[in-house]
């Protein structure tokens, strides 16, 4: 018997029937003998829904009136699966954030979960019921609902099964797995059996849209073993695959992946904006002097490139931010123009970043070389570079995304 959190999406949940259907998922594990606890998101299209009346009722909302409003799409989803559960004879019942309790700090929209205790989740699930939870949200220290900004579930649910010790974190989405890149972008694509917590980590915040970033780093902070697949496959299929897996993707520690790939997957990221500094006298301070007033304004800054001229005097620092972030960050910059006493400002949004992933690179040479040599002879330029122990990220005019992507999956080895 395994002790098992199964999540399920907005798509997983967006009408009764697909209700149903992930009620004979979890009818399923309860039937093979597993304790069960199931997170779910909101119906799909639902928690827009409940911004765009916030927002209509008021530009300038109170935040905390705010999380009260759109966490009720979860406590929707969770006492509609409740319910169906039960007319199926499985005991269960449903959960909201503060009745667990997930504590979370006092950041309104975007919480980080400080604590959960999960006595009262082991004492049903021992019992043998089904403990349905609604995801994305938590409870402030003011005892106010909080919410932990889009793409909660995930973390709720790896979080929880933190907390209760759980054999494995199953996500299911409307996706199969874990791809080698963007099957939508190159066909030949191919899912992965497993993939190490740390390129998950990589892929997420380069791109991948499968997991959200902060479950990944809660899984490999943790431990958790987390498995992505896909909830609209048969229930009544047969579950043996890979290591008595269904067909899925398993994230977990690279100990556990007996034969490492040198590359795992391509990943890109197109919200990408690029900034480049023209001529700003070069003296000691002169990076903090930039790079202080983004990190005041919350702009998280990604790639940087510094070219000095050749007499020494003056130097150009070139920056990525994310486009979102765009505008905002030129007018922080413009606005320090009298201080950094900088020759101009450019931009640009025509980026992308393109991202070789893989932990076999810490033991192998030359997979830089091969990156910048395939583009190259394919004719794309490259504007910045950055490195990891298992990462080269290369920021490239974004009309080249898919040739670029492509060459890079043929190159790699990853088309077989």
């Amino acid at each position: 018997m395994s002790r098992l959190v199964m999540k399920f999406g907005g798509t997983s949940v967006a009408d009764l029937d697909r209700i149903r259907n992930v009620a004979r998922h979890v009818k399923r594990e309860v039937d093979a003998g597993h304790q069960v606890a199931v997170v779910v998101s909101a119906m799909a299209g639902k928690t827009n829904e409940l911004v765009a009346l916030c927002r209509e009722a008021s530009p300038m909302h109170d935040a905390r009136e705010y999380d009260a409003i759109v966490a009720s799409g979860e406590q929707v989803s969770a006492g509609l699966l409740a319910i169906v559960l039960q007319e199926m004879g499985v005991d269960a019942r449903s959960w909201l954030g503060w009745q667990i309790a997930v504590t979370t700090d006092g950041s309104h929209g975007a919480a980080r979960i400080a604590d959960i205790n999960g006595e009262k989740l082991l004492e049903r699930l021992a019992m043998g019921q089904v403990a349905v939870v609604a995801g994305f949200q938590g409870v402030a220290p003011d005892n106010r609902i909080t919410t932990l900004g889009r793409g909660g579930s995930d973390t709720s649910a790896v979080a929880i099964a933190a907390a209760i010790k759980a054999d494995r974190c199953d996500i299911y989405t409307d996706v199969d797995g874990v791809y080698t890149t963007d099957p939508r972008i190159v066909p030949k694509a191919r899912r992965l059996d497993r993939v190490a917590f740390e390129e998950m980590l990589e892929m997420a915040s380069l791109g991948a849209k499968v997991l959200q970033v902060r479950s990944v780093e809660l899984a490999m902070v943790h431990g958790v073993r987390t498995f992505v697949r896909s909830s609209f496959d048969d229930p009544d299929a047969p579950q043996i695959g890979v290591d008595n897996l269904p067909p899925g993707t398993l994230i977990c520690d690279e100990d556990e992946i007996v034969e490492q790939q040198v590359v795992t997957g391509i990943a890109f990221s197109k919200d990408e904006a690029q900034i480049s500094i023209r001529n700003v006298p070069d003296k000691p301070g002169v990076a903090a002097s930039v790079f202080g007033p983004l990190s005041d304004a919350n702009i998280n800054v990604d790639m940087i490139v510094q070219n000095i001229s050749p007499d020494g005097s003056t130097t150009d620092i070139t920056f990525t931010v994310p486009e979102t972030e765009y505008q905002r960050a030129l007018n922080v910059l413009e606005a320090t123009r009298a201080v950094l006493k900088f020759g101009s400002l450019e931009g640009a949004t025509d980026v992308v970043k393109v991202s070789v992933i893989g932990i076999g690179m810490r033991s192998h040479a030359g997979i830089a070389s091969m990156c910048f040599q395939g583009l190259a002879e394919k004719g794309i330029n490259i504007r910045a570079i950055t490195t990891s122990e298992i990462k080269i990220s290369v920021l490239i005019d974004s009309a080249y995304t898919e040739l670029a992507v492509r060459t890079l999956h043929s190159l790699y080895g990853l088309d077989e």
